[in-house]
């Protein structure tokens, strides 16, 4: 575990939050260990922190300690007190033991650069019904984070708009003006001025354009992230059942980015500036303002319309997308399977049933978007030339002249622009909220770590489980995967679990490890509930090799390294050569660089198998729980595994969940499930024999009942 995590989880402590350094490793996101991606780690937790150059010590205030010191060789150190010429320091490595150190040796190792961190204030439960939901804030908080910069977007269109009236008035003068008494000084002196105005109005619309795109830039990066990170901390009761309509939904959110960083907010913007072109329409046409006036209630009309009527088309496109989209993911990952099975054509069938749905409503929301368009460039074109019509009868009796008609005519088609894009813009607007919508469902579904659990440190605990009357059913499903299940689990115990097909081995492994809530009773480790540890702590101490293997696109060994990519080298070597991953890397040029491909495609199955356990190995963990651990082995791997792991299972808890009854020669005890039962359980030999017994009872009554009764003669 790197020293500067240990020093974070030391300083959280002092200010009254405790936080394992599991969990802060948890929430790292690059390969290394970095002062800043400690930072953001640490703000998951509630921490709040900045990094400063601090290069003589005792300046710094001892109202900002606990503090931690960056020291020389990427080591660290948490300064909790200065004393004249001494320092009251927390190394790390002391297992949180304070020491007093001269403060001139302090200052030989002493980078210059301090953390100075803070833990966030949080409002008790007592504020829960006046606080907003977290599925309504995490949009509208990060845009109201980058508030100022569309301040300043507002700020550039506000000029824009009032620059935009030079336009007519340079035109009106000319014909009125300049024409008239061929006036060429006072021609230059507009033209070289108009000239500068549209030279400024070009360097605010492209700032203007560039605030949009940072901002949006920026919020997409922060939003994605929260996206994500919301998708790897949801409880897998609450993960939706469609893989496809999880994608589906994060696909929306291109839907928000493309609104806010696009011309439609632009288009947003300057709606409010209208009234400045009406003011001057006014000024200069009189009467003709009302023209656009009367028009602009028909295309707002004709939007809302239009968009009433497209709403449920883009609510059932959005469905039959997540549709698609899930029958997309299932043909892609059972690819091989449909060859195989020759069921190529049938899933040619179901997608094209599916597209077709997605089609018509695509279709009809267009549709009715086309029309929107189309109306509303009729509506501007006639009112345009009512304009010209109306503006020369006033120009025949003397009330306007054609100057001014020409700039009433310029001013009009910059009031419709905007309102022409009216109807699209609602279209654009009704996406949006469909796909926030959507999106909010998502970040209101529950997650694993939630912050009251960070009160306790569990590292102490004893490597035991126990389940104390467990049911237990799998989400949308009313068959109980597990019924009143009771058991006990000593530290350093050996236990094998077996049982037919759907007897519950494997969902009972998943219930240990918390991946799963029961439905009734408890499961504990430790003598703790697991509900109260958060999942961080449990798994950072259990190793686990799930019955479905599943490696990632990379190398083995960060398919290895999975959990930590900062782990020593050692430690995957080790876990290598336990698992047999060295055997068959033994003769590859690549080594561990060897890439696996999606999913571990380029691996066979007994090398993938190999790989995950490696992965269960390489932290040194002191709980194993192995899921057919050699389902794809043969007998000589199988054999050889069982001599390997018999070397690390010494002093650890081991669950071995099998079907293969020479595995269980590695094991203690015995558990018997069927039907979500425990059965039997005991020494391994004694159910063993039971087994037995019951094979024999079992075949003698069924030789019993298949031999010929005899038949009376008449």
């Amino acid at each position: 575990m790197p020293g500067l995590l240990r020093s974070l989880a030391i300083v959280l402590r002092l200010r009254g939050r405790v936080v394992s350094p599991q969990a802060l490793m948890a929430g790292l996101t690059g390969s290394r260990v970095t002062p800043q991606a400690c930072l953001r780690a640490a703000r998951k937790v509630g921490l709040t922190g900045r990094i400063a150059y601090r290069p003589q010590l005792e300046n710094i205030p001892g109202l900002v300690l606990p503090c931690i010191l960056l020291l020389t060789n990427d080591r660290s150190c948490v300064l909790t007190a200065l004393d004249n010429d001494m320092a009251e320091v927390i190394f790390p490595e002391t297992a949180g033991t304070s020491q007093l150190v001269p403060l001139d040796a302090l200052r030989e190792e002493y980078s210059g650069y301090a953390l100075f961190a803070a833990v966030e204030a949080a409002p008790d439960h007592r504020a829960d019904r006046l606080s907003i939901s977290h599925g309504k804030r995490w949009f509208w908080d990060v845009l109201r984070y980058y508030a100022p910069i569309y301040r300043h977007v507002a700020l550039a269109s506000v000029v824009i708009n009032l620059i935009a009236v030079g336009s007519p008035l340079f035109v009106m003068n000319v014909y009125d003006r300049v024409v008239p008494n061929n006036a060429m000084e006072t021609l230059w002196v507009l033209a070289v001025g108009i000239f500068i105005i549209y030279l400024f109005n070009f360097l605010l619309s492209a700032l203007r354009t560039h605030f949009v795109d940072v901002a949006g830039r920026n919020a997409d990066i922060v939003l994605s992230s929260s996206l994500v990170e919301k998708v790897l901390s949801m409880r897998m009761d609450a993960k939706p059942e469609s893989t496809g309509a999880l994608v589906n939904n994060l696909r929306e959110f291109e839907q928000l980015r493309e609104f806010f960083s696009s011309s439609s907010l632009l288009a947003c913007i300057d709606l409010p500036f209208l009234v400045i072109f009406l003011l001057l329409i006014v000024f200069i046409g009189g009467p003709l303002v009302f023209l656009p006036l009367g028009a602009m209630p028909l295309l707002i009309g004709l939007g809302l319309t239009l968009q009433h009527r497209s709403r449920r088309s883009a609510e059932a496109g959005y469905r039959q997308n997540m549709q698609k989209n899930a029958l997309l993911v299932e043909i892609v990952n059972g690819l091989e399977t449909l060859k195989a099975c020759m069921a190529e054509s049938r899933m040619q069938k179901l997608w094209e049933s599916v597209v077709g749905l997605s089609a018509k409503s695509s279709s009809e929301a267009r549709k009715y978007n086309n029309l929107a368009v189309t109306l509303s460039m009729l509506i501007t074109q006639v009112v345009t030339v009512a304009c010209i019509v109306w503006g020369v009868y006033r120009i025949a009796d003397g009330q306007m002249t054609m100057g001014a008609l020409i700039g009433v005519n310029i001013l009009v088609g910059r009031t419709m622009a905007p309102l022409l894009q009216m109807a699209s813009l609602l279209t654009r607007i009704q996406n949006s909220h469909v796909a926030l919508k959507a999106l909010d469902l998502l970040m209101t579904l529950p997650s694993e770590n939630q912050a009251e659990k960070t009160c306790m440190d569990f590292g102490m605990l004893r490597p035991s489980f126990s389940m104390e009357s467990v049911s237990f059913a799998y989400p949308h499903q009313e068959r109980l995967a597990l019924s009143n299940v009771s058991l006990r689990i000593e530290p350093g115990e050996h236990v094998g679990v077996i049982g037919p097909m759907g007897s519950g081995k494997s969902t009972l492994g998943k219930l240990l490890i918390g991946l799963y809530q029961p439905k009734e009773g408890a499961v504990k480790f430790g003598d703790v509930d697991i509900r109260q540890i958060p999942s961080t702590d449990l798994r950072g101490r259990v190793g686990v090799l799930p019955q479905d293997v599943v490696l990632f696109y990379g190398s083995i060994r960060d398919n290895i390294a999975l959990g930590d990519p900062t782990i020593n080298d050692h430690l995957v070597l080790r876990a290598a050569a336990l698992a047999g991953v060295a055997d068959f890397l033994r003769n590859n040029p690549a080594g561990f660089a060897a890439q696996v491909g999606e999913q571990g495609k380029a691996l066979s199955g007994g090398q993938r198998q190999a790989v995950a356990l490696a992965r269960a190995l390489v932290r040194d963990p002191e709980v194993l729980i192995l899921d057919e651990p050699t389902s794809n082995m043969d007998t000589d791997s199988e054999l050889l595994l069982q001599k390997r792991l018999q070397t690390v299972m010494g002093g650890r808890t081991v669950v071995l969940i099998t079907h293969r009854l020479s595995m269980l020669r590695i094991v203690d005890r015995l558990i018997v499930m069927e039907d979500g039962q425990i059965k039997l359980d005991g020494p391994r030999d004694k159910v063993l024999q039971r087994l037995r017994e019951r094979s024999r009872q079992s075949a003698a009554a069924a030789g019993r009942s298949a031999s010929p009764q005899p038949t009376e003669r008449g």
